[in-house]
């Protein structure tokens, strides 16, 4: 059965209670990326000059050509910017993406990283684009990244990203299996596990919009006082959250020959003393904050609904619909994914199916339910289900008076309308309950087939937190 690979849902709105260390309110990640030496050139056996991220207005790639002009403001970038950030941050702790290339025509540079005690993470063999790589000319990259990373610093890369990545990167960046962390997403503002195959890769997500590589896109910063400004409405933001408590991320992107120029370090400057002068401020490596998160926040274990097989699907879902497994085979047909991975998710794929069927599956629905406090409750024939449920209502110890009465109403329902009496009881009291059955009782039959369907989509609802959590 094809899956929807995309989660739509993350953590939704139950973030997990978030404990960074010594109880601060923000993580902040600053990233240096050191591309410089590893962009495209014909120097490096590439096709064409390189076009990306640079202070040229629409650079375009010169094909078979070095680029003078290109090359120099790269060159700008190892020469100059570098040092200028690293003096600037080289007292907070900060990671490196290094294009391995980059990093074996820079001694100094990786030297000085080092020195600071700086995390030094694999960008890639080079700062090309690979959505056109086949698989294997990808893999083959990634572990000759490696390789080289190992021997230019001394120790392999614990972190991966690539960038300009394929659809392929991560999944081969967790194949690999020496990662402690991939950072080729932008899809939240915390850490989360991502499963490819049996293994659950931790994945640290970047941002690209608190990155300086916009002060070289057509619709980006113009000047310093721009980016400061964006900086410190995103720590402030996200502050505020973990005050509240909802500690979150903040990822800030910095790239040699952009934020190295001196206008745009006057403006970095401010935003790091800005951020530095607030209380509960956890500066960190990426591979800080996923040891942090993998030892507090370990992967799941539990057997996802989006990865059962059809059998095991109906077996585990298909009584939530009080004796109808059709709709759990029904469900298990639509498009599940990771976002169905919830209590919230499988309702709505069961609940689609139930609302989809015809009146008379529908009313089979209906007629499998109990009566409440009726003949199959005393003779305690009960699901296990409907039997805890009566019971949290306090269903199972009635008075003589009270099982009369809703025996009565129990009967002059079933012959107005044609099927039991059900309502979700655990939302209710014995008192609620016996308010309900007089006030629907005068309702005419679509009305209350109406109701009696929403009230068995909420028991079916209750029953998956039970299952799954909320």
């Amino acid at each position: 059965m094809q899956r929807y690979p995309r989660d739509m849902t993350g953590y939704g709105a139950r973030p997990p209670k978030v404990d960074w260390p010594n109880g601060a309110k923000i993580a902040v990640q600053i990233v240096v990326n050191y591309e410089e030496g590893g962009e495209n050139n014909v120097l490096h056996g590439d096709a064409a000059s390189e076009a990306f991220l640079s202070e040229i207005v629409g650079a375009a790639a010169w094909p078979g050509q070095r680029h003078w002009n290109m090359e120099t403001i790269y060159e700008y970038g190892a020469r100059a910017g570098f040092w200028r950030l690293h003096r600037m941050l080289c007292h907070l702790p900060v990671t490196v993406y290094g294009v391995a290339t980059a990093l074996a025509r820079a001694p100094e540079q990786v030297a000085a990283m080092k020195s600071a005690g700086w995390e030094i993470a694999s960008h890639g063999l080079k700062w090309i684009e690979y959505k056109d790589f086949s698989e294997d000319d990808e893999r083959a990259h990634m572990e000759e990244a490696i390789r080289l990373h190992t021997e230019v610093v001394g120790t392999r890369p614990r972190g991966w990203y690539t960038g300009r990545c394929s659809m392929n990167t991560v999944r081969l960046a967790a194949e690999e299996g020496g990662f402690a962390y991939v950072a080729d997403s932008y899809a939240d503002d915390l850490p989360y596990w991502h499963r490819f195959g049996d293994r659950e890769q931790l994945i640290v997500p970047y941002t690209l919009d608190a990155n300086d590589m916009r002060f070289a896109t057509p619709q980006g910063f113009n000047s310093g006082d721009q980016f400061e400004a964006y900086l410190k409405d995103s720590f402030d933001v996200l502050y505020a959250e973990g005050q509240a408590g909802q500690p979150k991320m903040l990822s800030i992107g910095l790239h040699c020959r952009l934020a190295g120029r001196p206008g745009r370090t006057a403006a970095l400057r401010r935003a790091i003393d800005y951020m530095e002068g607030h209380k509960g401020v956890w500066f960190a490596t990426r591979e800080e904050i996923a040891a942090h998160w993998a030892e507090n926040h370990p992967a799941p274990s539990r057997n996802r609904p989006s990865d059962m097989d059809c059998e095991t699907f109906v077996a585990e879902f298909g009584g939530v619909f009080e004796h109808s497994p059709w709709i759990a085979e029904r469900a298990f047909d639509l498009e599940l994914g990771p976002t169905h991975d919830t209590a919230t998710g499988v309702h709505s794929a069961l609940a689609r199916v139930f609302r989809a069927a015809s009146d008379d599956e529908r009313l089979g629905v209906l007629n499998a339910h109990p009566d409440l406090a009726g003949k199959l409750a005393a003779a305690k024939r009960l699901t296990a289900e409907s039997t805890s449920e009566q019971a949290s209502a306090g269903l199972d110890a009635l008075t003589d008076a009270e099982r009369a009465a809703f025996t009565q109403h129990n009967h002059d329902y079933t012959e107005k309308f044609g099927f039991p009496f059900i309502i979700a009881v655990r939302d209710q009291n014995k008192a609620s309950i016996m308010a309900a059955f007089e006030r629907r009782l005068a309702n005419d039959r679509e009305t209350e087939f109406a109701e009696a369907c929403r009230q068995v989509e909420r028991i079916a609802e209750l029953r998956l937190i039970d299952k799954l959590g909320q």
